[in-house]
């Protein structure tokens, strides 16, 4: 199965999931949003397995700092796409793809059973 992390590196909640991964003998491959951009044929299905509402993070910095126009113009997947496209940092990281499942945020205990530890 080939795993890939997507995410900001320095992010803290990506380093403790880079670190859990390491520790656990997983192996990934790490995308980076800042230099290799949000793929959006990815984004799409991630949103459609999670949900939108999962994998925007209306909780975090970024968010806070959006104007609060572009805040209320988040009404649907399509707003929500076009806003995580804009500004990565506002998806909910770390997202992983574990061949043909999506975690988004960092859950050791259903990591450790999606790696098979």
């Amino acid at each position: 199965m080939a795993i890939t992390l997507y995410g900001i590196p320095n992010c803290d909640t990506v380093k403790k999931a880079r670190a859990w991964l390491d520790e656990h003998a997983v192996a990934y491959e790490f995308h980076d949003f800042r230099k290799q951009g949000v793929p959006p044929a990815r984004l799409d299905e991630w949103m459609k397995r999670a949900g939108w509402e999962k994998v925007l993070n209306r909780k975090g910095t970024m968010w806070r700092k959006l104007d609060t126009a572009t805040q209320e113009s988040v009404t649907d997947a399509a707003s929500a796409k076009a806003v995580m496209l804009a500004q990565p940092s506002v998806i909910k990281r770390p997202v992983v793809e574990w061949g043909a499942k999506t975690t988004v945020g960092f859950d050791p205990a259903a990591w450790a059973l999606l790696a098979g530890r």
